[in-house]
């Protein structure tokens, strides 16, 4: 039994913010059922390569996207631009708890599906509605993609090396950040409205932005500005507020030393072989090193030339000073630590019994993560949840198959 087993949620999101908090949510224990385009399903359906590979180790057309960010998941192939699909819908969403959708703000009002409408059918609804900008505000109506917002909301201007050094400029991160972390801000929502409920006896509508998210998720430096009135720059893999705190080059590869305090500055120093450098005036706080960051840091490098990375790690590590190498995805996935939190799951898929993923972060002592089935086949569960939860008959599901409502896997 997981933390949400017996909630119910509606998935009518598609690509990823939307999809992570759903997948989220499964891996919690809500019943997921995802409604997709017959023939087409979601986008990230079809953004392979990568694909799953079989057994035989040929490529499906299973695309590695869409396998991450939807496991746990029931898939109704279910037309929503006929009143069939629309009526369809409306009637699951008056049993579910949850309903997620990425659509432009308003327009599933023309379908009877937004908020207004389906609150009146089941007000318990939880009803989660994430855009690029939000339900409100001059660019509501304006679509949002992850990279866009990334530079709107100011991450790119602090990610990337500075415009003077080689290869400066602004850089986006290398996963979809502000897609994630409004999925996530948009699983925690949701848990806080199904809380609400428990009081009140009724569910909201909960407005999730990208712009919102990131400009929330920049933290530290979006306060750095406020505090001072200057917009902060670029650092590369250095940190605004810490020195030392970045990438350093050994004479075979880079590795990181992260130095939070001033004591763990000592140790370092001490495990390096630089023991006086913390009586130099420049150096001895925090507030000194970064006032004097160019010259620390030319010290460090010109040092850490000296030997190889790993040799570095070992001598800083037994300090308790933050140290360590930088893993292609590759080694951080074959990392010890990571095998042993279990990070690494087989879930079996139709196409491939094998068939591994990277499992959840969430570890609860009483209700674990289960992982019930991975990202489902376009159209695989379309029978099955609407025999059950809106009881028709193969007479009329065959129907609706016949005028392209629904599909069903395997029906051609």
């Amino acid at each position: 039994m997981g933390a949400l087993t017996g909630y119910r949620v509606l998935d009518l999101s598609r690509v990823l913010a939307g999809p992570w908090c759903g997948q989220t949510l499964a891996d919690l224990g809500a019943e997921v059922i995802k409604i997709e385009r017959p023939g087409v399903g979601d986008d990230t359906r079809g953004w392979g390569p990568p694909w799953m590979n079989d057994e035989s180790d040929e490529p499906t057309q299973e695309a590695s996207y869409y396998q991450s960010t939807n496991r746990g998941k029931l898939s109704v192939a279910l037309n929503l631009a006929t009143p069939d699909g629309q009526e369809m819908v409306r009637a699951l969403a008056t049993s579910c708890d949850v309903l997620i959708e990425n659509y432009k703000a308003g327009s599933l009002a023309k379908y009877g599906l937004d908020y207004a409408s389906l609150s009146q059918l089941n007000p318990r609804l939880v009803y989660c509605s994430v855009t690029g900008f939000g339900q409100t505000g001059p660019r509501a109506a304006e679509p949002g993609y992850d990279f866009i917002i990334q530079g709107m909301g100011g991450l790119m201007s602090i990610t990337g090396e500075r415009d003077d050094l080689p290869g400066g400029g602004p850089q986006k991160v290398g996963v979809a950040f502000s897609d994630l972390m409004t999925g996530l801000y948009s699983t925690v929502a949701i848990q806080a409205a199904l809380l609400s409920r428990e009081k009140t006896g009724l569910g909201q509508h909960i407005d999730m932005a990208l712009l919102d998210v990131q400009v929330a998720t920049l933290c530290n430096q979006s306060q750095n500005y406020l505090a001072t009135g200057k917009p902060p720059g670029r650092y590369g893999n250095a940190h605004a507020n810490i020195v030392p705190y970045q990438v350093f080059r050994a004479n075979d590869r880079d590795f990181i030393i992260a130095c939070g305090n001033d004591s763990q500055f000592i140790a370092l120093c001490q495990a390096i072989g630089l023991p006086d450098l913390p009586q130099d005036p420049r150096f001895a706080r925090n507030t000194n090193r970064v006032a004097h960051r160019e010259a620390l840091v030319g010290i460090l490098s010109q040092h850490f030339l000296g030997d190889c990375a790993d040799a570095w790690v070992r001598q800083i590590h037994p300090q308790g000073v933050p140290v360590g190498a930088i893993n292609s995805i590759a080694q951080a996935l074959d990392e010890p630590q990571v095998k042993a939190r279990d990070m690494l799951v087989n879930i079996p898929h139709p196409r491939k019994a094998s068939f591994v993923t990277v499992g959840s972060p969430i570890k609860l002592s009483g209700t674990p993560v289960e992982y019930l089935r991975p990202a489902p086949m376009l159209g695989e569960h379309t029978d099955e949840v609407l025999k059950r939860h809106l009881g028709l008959d193969d007479e009329r599901l065959t129907e609706l198959k016949s005028r392209g409502v629904i599909e069903q896997l395997g029906a051609d």
